[in-house]
């Protein structure tokens, strides 16, 4: 199945009658008059969300007449609540009180604010952007009592449905997430932005993420499904948005520091400022983190710095300008076989490997409202960043290191830049009020890649020994140009008051080039050279295409909704994985680019201050899927033929037609608001997270594959747990549980006896309980927790190239604890 045979699906329908909509104005101000910036108002009856903006003004469009609680939140002023009756336009001012003791528990604000806002989702339309009939889920960081200062994925990303993650135990330098079948190997079938700007190192050709933000300096984390395709690329994962806290705009200066001590030598220090001078805001953090690992040859070491600065050139006109470094060294102790891992997961036989990352990150952007209706953004970007890698690596993972000779070293330098360009208008049709966004990218690479012998050093020596040793065989050097000009467009119809539709589409041109040359050396017994010769390997990938796309959301009452999505998915091919060489895998020469579709049907809604949910069903269907299977190492021969050489590898290529297919459920419930309703001092939240996934290979054209599971797929996802709190003590506590999942397309089962390898094989079903705790007193905050409580024995990876090859083990029992003052 191709991607062109779901091409005639488009949009039709517009027209349908209704009566007249009102809308509602008004600005929120202090009792001095001053206007309260970002404050959420809410309309009770209607989930509708907005915020307000720098002059302290807020409006709801498309609202019929009648009776409604309007609620006001924002942080340091008294919760707003006041009911209005209305059959006509409306334009009101809100006065917000300021809190009577600065020393309020923070279980009342966090409570208050999850008791108006708990079911989180992005709005319809949010900005330049159209979120309309999409699963989206938004995570609140600061509404989580978790170990935020390492990043922990499990607690962080608990209530995201369906997540797959890779544990890494490096305190969170790097973030690991699948789903649906999706690798999880560093997000990289996700589109990964911070304020709504890619972070990856190359969105086509080498989409993965090296650089992750810390929790401690995010306020939300927004996850979009596959539907994302149409706004913000192709992969099929969707949308992964890391939006920073932003700058106070009461104070000028506002100072949070964050102190963190942890199992094995962790330690880590997170300082921000924050404020508002006129119309300058800034906010900037350094972020700095060290550890020594659960196992030997573990340690690393990072430091992050951020800085944002805003300037409102008009009430209407805001210009932005955002700045990262991050640096991080980290030694690799390797992957294990499996019979390694069960006698001893801490082991480790690898003492010369080393990772380092150097990530720069740029970013100019400017907001204009043209009207009250129309607004436009334009983001600039850049990149220019570097990824090292220096070890010992071999498919015989039990083998010990060659100390006389020499390590490899791969090292990719990421130069690109772009430019994103969205206008949104709202207009009435037929009485109602739609919305119409348009955009365009631009987006450009200038990329390389060497491959070489490194020193036989232990030290993180990363520059290449080719005078040492001339004849190592694994040897490359490529440049990949690539270019995306793309141009996209969605549109909110309202056919009814309860029925919309929301097309789109995207017009991709990608051209993605390969430039460079190989080495082919052959060697006598002696090691002596018999043949050495530079192979030239250059290739050209320039396509255009179209995606489409819909989604439709049916107001069943008025807590109640009804969504769906379809959208066409399309995923290029990574020229840098391909010309890698390694000793773990072989890849097609032949490989090409993925494309199949999305879609989700589910209702999401509240039922009062209770409970809060989204249950949906999805379906994706993913051809010419990239898959690993087991078969003969092959080689090309002087006439063009693929002839056997002996001895079996993992072979990466286009493995087949794949169809994943599940449900998807999310639930949180206040026991408090259920049972104890009058207490306001109380938390008391239970939470489920649960996805049951099937998976099936529809067609192939390799032995051993038609008919198998799909690869990073467990059939049982679930994570639940328990919040809770009494004044200003809060707690939480966590329970993972994830079903054995196959890792490659062959469904290799787990080898126990396995002493050679521990590339192939299932990773085995795993639970995890995790346990934190905060206290809060004035300007003072203490956390604490425990990660992994009943010390599990387990792993979910099997590393094909770094940090392995092999099982990489995951953390045993650990603790944290933090202390965090802020002025």
């Amino acid at each position: 199945m191709r991607l062109r045979d779901y091409s005639y699906i488009i949009i039709f329908l517009i027209a349908s009658f209704g009566w007249s909509q009102n809308v509602i104005t008004g600005k929120v101000s202090d009792r001095n008059g001053s206007p309260v910036p970002d404050a959420e108002v809410y309309l009770k009856e209607l989930q509708r969300l907005t915020y307000t903006d720098d002059t302290g003004g807020f409006v709801f469009s498309d609202i019929v007449g009648g009776k409604y609680t309007v609620i006001v939140f924002a942080f340091e002023y008294e919760v707003f609540e006041q009911e209005l009756t209305f059959d006509k336009p409306l334009t009101f001012d809100i006065v917000l009180q300021p809190l009577e003791t600065k020393n309020l528990p923070e279980v009342v604000l966090i409570k208050r604010r999850e008791r108006l806002f708990s079911l989180q989702r992005l709005k319809k339309v949010e900005g330049t952007a159209i979120y309309a009939g999409k699963k989206s889920e938004v995570v609140l960081v600061d509404g989580i009592t978790g170990n935020l200062a390492a990043n922990n994925a499990r607690q962080i990303y608990s209530q995201v449905v369906g997540l797959n993650i890779y544990d890494n135990g490096d305190a969170g330098l790097q973030l690991n997430i699948g789903g649906r079948g999706l690798d999880p190997n560093r997000t990289a079938n996700f589109n990964t932005r911070q304020n709504g700007y890619d972070i990856s190192a190359d969105v086509l050709g080498y989409p993965e993420s090296y650089y992750t933000p810390p929790a401690e300096a995010l306020e939300e984390i927004q996850v979009v499904r596959g539907a994302a395709s149409l706004q913000y690329g192709t992969q099929f994962g969707g949308l992964v948005n890391f939006k920073f806290k932003k700058p106070n705009p009461t104070k000028k200066i506002e100072w949070t520091s964050r102190q963190t001590l942890g199992s094995f030598d962790l330690r880590t220090s997170f300082n921000s400022l924050s404020g508002t001078i006129g119309k300058l805001s800034y906010y900037t953090y350094f972020n700095y983190k060290e550890g020594s690992g659960f196992r030997p040859n573990s340690t690393f070491g990072s430091r992050n710095y951020f800085a944002h600065l805003g300037y409102a050139l008009s009430d209407k006109t805001k210009l932005t300008f955002e700045t990262t470094f991050l640096n991080y060294l980290a030694q690799q102790p390797g992957g294990l076989t499996d019979a390694q891992f069960l006698e001893d997961p801490t082991f480790s036989n690898r003492e010369r490997n080393w990772f380092d990352v150097d990530w720069k990150l740029y970013s100019v952007r400017l907001d204009h409202k043209f009207s009250s209706n129309t607004d436009f953004s334009l983001d600039v970007f850049g990149l220019d960043a570097s990824r090292k890698a220096l070890g010992f690596r071999t498919n015989r993972v039990s083998q010990a290191d060659d100390l006389d000779g020499p390590r490899e070293l791969l090292v990719d330098n990421f130069q690109n830049w772009g430019a994103e360009a969205r206008v949104l208008t709202r207009y009435k049709l037929r009485g109602k009020e739609s919305a119409l966004l348009l955009g365009s990218k631009f987006y450009k690479t200038s990329n390389d890649q060497r491959q070489g012998p490194g020193s036989n050093a232990f030290n993180a020596d990363f520059t290449f020994a080719d005078t040492e040793f001339p004849n190592y065989e694994r040897q490359s050097q490529f440049d990949f140009p690539n270019l995306n000009i793309a141009f996209f467009g969605e549109n909110i119809f309202s056919l009814t008051d309860k029925l919309t539709l929301t097309p789109g589409f995207r017009l991709e041109h990608i051209k993605t080039e390969s430039l460079g040359s190989y080495k082919n050396i052959v060697l006598d017994l002696a090691g002596n050279p018999l043949l050495n010769e530079d192979i030239e390997d250059n290739r050209v990938f320039d396509r255009t295409f179209l995606l489409l796309g819909l989604g439709a959301t049916y107001k069943l009452s008025t807590s109640v909704e009804l969504y769906g999505n379809f959208s066409q998915n399309y995923r290029s091919v990574t020229f840098s994985d391909i010309r890698v060489v390694n000793p773990s895998f072989q890849v097609d020469p032949n490989i090409s680019d993925e494309d199949g579709f999305t879609a989700d049907l589910g209702f999401r809604g509240r039922y009062r201050d209770v409970l809060s949910y989204d249950i949906s069903g999805f379906g994706l269907l993913y051809d010419n899927r990239l898959g690993e299977i087991l078969k003969a190492r092959t080689r090309i021969d002087d006439s063009g033929q693929e002839i056997e050489t002996g001895g079996i590898v993992r072979f990466r290529g286009n493995i087949g037609t794949a169809f994943m297919y599940g449900l998807e459920s999310f639930a949180n419930w206040s026991l408090k608001e259920t049972f104890m309703p009058e207490s306001e001092h109380i938390k008391l939240n239970f939470f489920t997270n649960l996805a049951l996934t099937k998976s099936e290979y529809l067609s192939s054209e390799e032995v051993n594959v038609e008919g198998n599971q799909v690869e990073f797929i467990p059939t049982v996802n679930l994570k639940t747990g328990l919040s809770f709190g009494y004044q200003n003590l809060l707690g939480s506590i966590q329970y993972t549980y994830l079903s054995e999942q196959f890792t490659d397309a062959t469904n290799a089962p787990q080898d126990v006896n396995d002493n050679q390898r521990g590339i192939e094989g299932t990773i085995p079903a795993y639970d995890i309980l995790d346990f934190s705790l905060s206290y809060t007193y004035k300007k003072w905050k203490l956390e604490a927790g425990i990660n992994n409580l009943l010390d599990a024995s387990f792993f979910t990876r099997r590393a094909t190239g770094y940090p392995g090859p092999g099982i990489i083990p995951s953390e045993p029992r650990t603790f944290y604890t933090t202390l965090q003052f802020k002025l």
